[in-house]
């Protein structure tokens, strides 16, 4: 396998492509107009919005393979690998990419919504598949960045390359929702497996040995980013992937309570709470009564 190269600047990535850098904390590569180059696998210490406008391969992103397709866009926040193994051959890169620093965003109301842009920490066979009018709206937001950036520095170039981003970041919020949509079929069956996976867990002795599965459990049982899966469930069924994940050990802990003869402390120890009091606690907290006040109202 070979190295990871680290890219830390706009300037390292641009010097990849052999570009010049207009701006020290964002760039954008016409990937269509630069000379072939080697396949690698970087870290990137950028944020990074890949559209892949044709088709071009594979691609290793994390620990996972990506055929790419035209009108494909892909996210990246910084500490992510990205890229290929070199196979000594050069390859033509195909599409836009447009890298910036996070620096770019201090003391802008755009660095406190970053993380509301949950597709950044997306998985590579979750990306976003644009229709021909998505793809045109993505760059013609590109290309009103790139004037400005060949525009001269002056007081206002930060805010307007800010909101031009922000108005890129937004779009692909609503082509998102729309993608959540028209893949109703394959939601439902993502969700039948992970109520599937919650019956398997809860009705193991998993739950006595680990506890409450977390969200980046489940993620991974689905080969799905933990981010995913939770802005999948929110659209799908109104609830948090970990609201859901509560919600189903609630009734597991009231069927429990309300239908066997075993103590509150036997209970609470087959689902993973050392301590009954610890228990108590969080059934008061869900359910707005202890277990043992459910058990004699019931």
């Amino acid at each position: 396998m070979s190295e990871i190269t680290k890219i830390d600047t706009v300037q390292q990535y641009c010097d990849l492509f052999g570009i010049e850098a207009l701006h020290p904390l964002i760039s954008i590569v016409d990937c269509d107009k630069m000379q072939p180059i080697r396949h690698g696998r970087r870290l990137y210490n950028l944020y990074a919005v890949l559209l892949k406008d044709t088709e071009c391969g594979t691609m290793s992103y994390g620990k996972s393979i990506y055929d790419y397709e035209k009108g494909t866009v892909l996210f990246a926040a910084p500490g992510q690998v990205m890229g290929a193994e070199d196979d000594g051959l050069l390859h033509q890169p195909a599409g836009w990419a447009l890298v910036f620093h996070p620096e770019l965003l201090r003391g802008t109301p755009l660095a406190k919504m970053m993380k509301g842009y949950s597709y950044f920490s997306y998985n590579a066979n979750e990306a976003l598949h644009l229709s021909e009018q998505e793809r045109r709206t993505v760059i013609e937001c590109v290309e009103k960045i790139q004037t400005e950036l060949q525009h001269p520095i002056d007081k206002h170039s930060k805010s307007l390359i800010v909101d031009n981003l922000k108005l890129l970041l937004d779009y692909c919020v609503r082509f998102y929702d729309r993608q959540f949509i028209t893949r109703e079929n394959a939601n439902h069956d993502i969700l039948s497996r992970f109520e599937n996976l919650l019956d398997e867990y809860f009705n193991s002795d998993k739950l006595a040995q680990d506890g409450i599965p977390s969200v980046q459990y489940c993620a991974d049982k689905l080969c799905l980013s933990a981010n995913y899966l939770g802005d999948l469930l929110k659209r799908e069924t109104g609830l948090s992937a970990l609201k859901h994940i509560q919600q189903k050990m609630l009734d597991v802990a009231k069927e429990r309570v309300f239908n066997t003869q075993k103590s509150i402390s036997e209970i609470s120890y087959e689902l993973g709470f050392p301590y009954p009091q610890h228990f108590s606690r969080w059934f008061k907290k869900m359910a707005g009564c202890t277990p043992n006040e459910y058990r004699t109202a019931n």
